[in-house]
């Protein structure tokens, strides 16, 4: 698949960057993408809820009213869960939500997603991708003339630039990554990929290691 090669003034420049088909064309598969969602999502809960249950409730085992007669269920005490104040049945305690994922799924993933975005039009490259100071307004202007600003997107740069990070992060959509930082969540929540030629590479270089 070949795309053409914008400047940061939203113009073809009218060279071409070839991307490779293992990385972005190959068949999507749902399933993968949707197991390494999981697991990111999974991996970010904190796994803290916690309820007391009837044995940790402080209160008195005094049994509230006779056995039979009282025309009603069979009375408990005071921390019995059906009474308020009670226990909880069943409630949530401290877990794991963790859990192992193949690196080869996870690297299926990753380029399934990718390929989802070539496939749909939805990855921009540009010729470069670096500012001299952080400055919001020049990020604007970058996604308005690519026509973009409107959509969620996601910039992948090859190496941390600082000045590229902080003039987009006051961006509601817009989130800056480096390759190394590249998940399937992240491709799957944006709308469309903004990244330099030397990005792709080093995608390509990743993804086929």
């Amino acid at each position: 698949m070949e795309l053409s090669i914008y400047n940061i003034k939203g113009e073809e420049t009218g060279r071409k960057v070839v991307l490779q088909d293992s990385v972005f064309a190959i068949e999507p598969n749902d399933h993968a993408i949707y197991l390494d969602v999981k697991q990111y999502l999974a991996n970010n809960r904190q796994g803290t809820s916690k309820s007391k249950q009837r044995s940790e409730i402080q209160g008195s085992t005094r049994k509230l009213g006779r056995q039979k007669g009282g025309g009603g269920a069979r009375p408990g005490d005071i921390k019995s869960p059906v009474r308020v104040g009670g226990g909880r049945i069943f409630g949530p305690v401290p877990r794991d939500y963790s859990f192992k994922l193949n690196k080869k799924v996870k690297q299926l993933a990753r380029k399934s997603a990718l390929s989802l975005r070539a496939q749909q039009n939805q990855i921009v490259v540009v010729d470069e991708l670096s500012f001299d100071a952080p400055k919001t307004k020049k990020m604007v202007e970058l996604l308005n003339n690519l026509n973009i600003s409107d959509k969620k997107a996601l910039i992948i740069l090859p190496v941390q630039n600082n000045f590229v990070l902080l003039s987009a992060r006051n961006l509601e959509k817009a989130k800056v990554v480096t390759v190394n930082e590249l998940n399937t969540y992240i491709i799957m929540n944006s709308n469309v990929l903004v990244m330099p030629e030397e990005a792709v590479k080093a995608i390509e270089g990743t993804f086929n290691a």
